[in-house]
């Protein structure tokens, strides 16, 4: 799931980018079993048991762009930790060219939250097995980032779980053309984050993106990994 979003919510910047210099450790600290980067990972995060119910960060970055009142679609994605013998990986997909919406696009796994879902864990896990072949087995949940709202209409909540490194990716070729992983150190890395600027509905929008070999992950996506950035920024 991926769409413009805004590049940030409100804060200073220049002072995030001196004060997260010091994270490029931090995948390796989790990677080695330090409790601390543990604790300071589910400190960042909101508890299982405790899901953000706010419409979302950017919502006021999106004024004009949404219809006032609206129904936000609730949705649900997977931030997936792989631990790897060269750091913490990150776990993306690139959506298949030709979707309706977002076609070709670099997306968690994830979807809208149905009847059936439990909640948005239960969403989010059952969208990454029907859209990768990754079953829940594999899965342990650690928390949520905050909301987002897309132009689309979602109000999406991430989940960020820890994700089995002997998994399969088994693809859904209709939703999904690639399975592929980051390094969670690249995108903790401020200077790895720039900004472009596209015209949607007539009006210059800034949004986030990552450069990655043969990859472009910008909008929602982009702003996401943002979010975990500055929530780890925020726990010293």
């Amino acid at each position: 799931m991926n769409a413009p979003a805004s590049s940030a919510p409100a804060s200073n910047a220049s002072a995030s980018d001196q004060r997260i210099a010091g994270d490029r450790d931090f995948d390796a600290d989790f990677l080695a079993g330090d409790s601390r980067a543990r604790t300071r990972l589910l400190t960042a995060l909101h508890p299982l048991d405790a899901a953000p119910e706010d419409d979302g960060w950017n919502l006021d970055d999106l004024h004009g762009l949404l219809p006032d009142n609206a129904l936000r679609a609730q949705a649900a994605v997977l931030v997936g930790l792989v631990p790897r013998p060269q750091g913490v990986q990150v776990l993306l997909t690139r959506r298949t060219d030709g979707l309706r919406q977002h076609g070709g696009q670099v997306s968690f796994p994830g979807g809208r939250i149905e009847p059936d879902d439990e909640d948005a864990v239960a969403a989010a896990l059952r969208e990454t097995f029907e859209e990768i072949g990754v079953p829940p087995a594999q899965i342990a949940p650690l928390g949520f980032l905050d909301p987002l709202v897309t132009i689309t209409g979602f109000r999406v909540l991430p989940l960020v779980a820890t994700v089995d490194p002997a998994y399969v990716a088994a693809p859904d070729p209709a939703e999904v053309a690639a399975v592929f992983e980051v390094p969670l150190a690249f995108l903790l890395d401020p200077d790895n984050l720039t900004t472009r600027t596209l015209e949607y509905k007539g009006r210059a929008r800034h949004v986030l993106e990552y450069r990655w070999p043969d990859q472009r992950i910008w909008g929602a996506t982009a702003s996401m990994l943002l979010n975990l950035r500055q929530r780890l920024e925020a726990v010293r």
